[in-house]
């Protein structure tokens, strides 16, 4: 009669463990099939498709989901205090990534199965420090590639600085080799929009009549001999300043001390590193020396007083020597090299 009575109870349970053990991978699957679902929503009512997490959200998303998850993140990390650091370039790099999140997503727009597998997301550092301390990030500007497979968001996949050299392009490199999934092609919004290029097209027809006038007369910009002058300048200080050297690397014009936040430095000792006030500063140097000596060749020739010429030719050999000597002292004080004068032998 008890054995009667213990496996009666004993039936029941091990029907429900079994009933249990069934519905268990069907309710995980349910579980990541929302998790799919919320994301794309949150992709959806954003307008460049990249979704915001904050701590709630990386936990739900990623540290709380069921491993594997059928989806990888591909996370842009971004600091609200520091997007005026221009070193950084974080808000371009963070336009840049929105443009490869709308570039996936327009690649593969007739292909929901794979839009549902990589979902681009960003976390701002203010309003989630806690994320930031469990991805080990301490330093921007940084992407990571979490897998469906990581458990840990430390052994999550993160971007080299290399990958940020060509901007969207690279960064689409990246999310191609770590998710198997082609991004497709960067698609950038033209500088002019159409309504801009119309106006434009109608400011110049109205113009047209009034500038071929003039130009016919010679009285124009083009024709005024100071404004090449002043062009010839120009040229001179972009050659000589690094300008091109500036815009090729997008070298920053300052940096925030580190020690004094509120301080900026605009001359940076070493050799490995230019500022772009300091390619200002020399070239602003080497452009004083160039119109001195356009002064003396070119201009006293139509001076007819001795004792005038004497005295300008006097002031701009000061002034290129004060020119000169600030130059080799900033050399010096970066470099460590300094310049000296050796007499020939045959004069010792």
């Amino acid at each position: 009669m008890a054995s009667m009575t213990l496996r009666s109870l004993l039936l029941p349970l091990l029907s429900l463990a079994s009933f249990s053990i069934l519905l268990a991978p069907a309710a995980g699957a349910d579980h990541a099939t929302d998790l799919v679902a919320e994301l794309q929503a949150l992709r959806s009512r954003s307008p460049s498709g990249v979704i915001h997490l904050d701590d709630d959200a990386v936990s739900r998303f990623l540290t709380s989901a069921p491993s594997p998850h059928p989806y990888s993140l591909v996370v842009f990390f971004d600091a609200t205090q520091l997007r005026n650091r221009p070193d950084l370039h974080l808000p371009q790099l963070r336009s840049e990534f929105a443009l490869v999140s709308a570039a996936f997503a327009s690649r593969h727009r007739s292909d929901p199965a794979t839009l549902s597998r990589v979902f681009f997301c960003d976390i701002e550092f203010g309003e989630s420090q806690r994320s930031f301390q469990l991805f080990g990030v301490s330093s921007l500007p940084h992407v990571r590639h979490v897998g469906p497979a990581v458990a840990n968001l430390r052994d999550s996949e993160p971007t080299h600085q290399s990958d940020f050299s060509r901007l969207a392009e690279s960064m689409a490199e990246f999310v191609e080799a770590k998710t198997g999934f082609p991004v497709g092609h960067i698609d950038r919004p033209p500088l002019v929009s159409g309504r801009q290029m119309a106006l434009l097209a109608v400011v110049a027809l109205i113009a047209a009549p009034f500038l071929i006038r003039r130009v016919l007369r010679g009285d124009t910009l083009l024709h005024d001999p100071k404004f090449w002058v002043a062009m010839a300048v120009f040229v001179y200080f972009f050659s000589v300043s690094g300008s091109m050297h500036n815009i090729i690397r997008n070298t920053p014009m300052f940096l925030s001390d580190m020690e004094d936040p509120r301080k900026l430095v605009f001359f940076y000792q070493g050799s490995g590193m230019q500022l772009g006030a300091e390619g200002f500063a020399i070239g602003f140097l080497y452009t004083v020396v160039g119109l001195m000596l356009a002064l003396v060749t070119h201009g006293l020739v139509w001076v007819k007083n001795t004792t005038v010429q004497r005295a300008v030719v006097l002031v701009a050999l000061v002034i290129s020597f004060w020119a000169v000597k600030k130059v080799v002292y900033l050399d010096n004080w970066k470099t460590g090299y300094g310049v000296h004068a050796y007499w020939p032998s045959g004069w010792s």
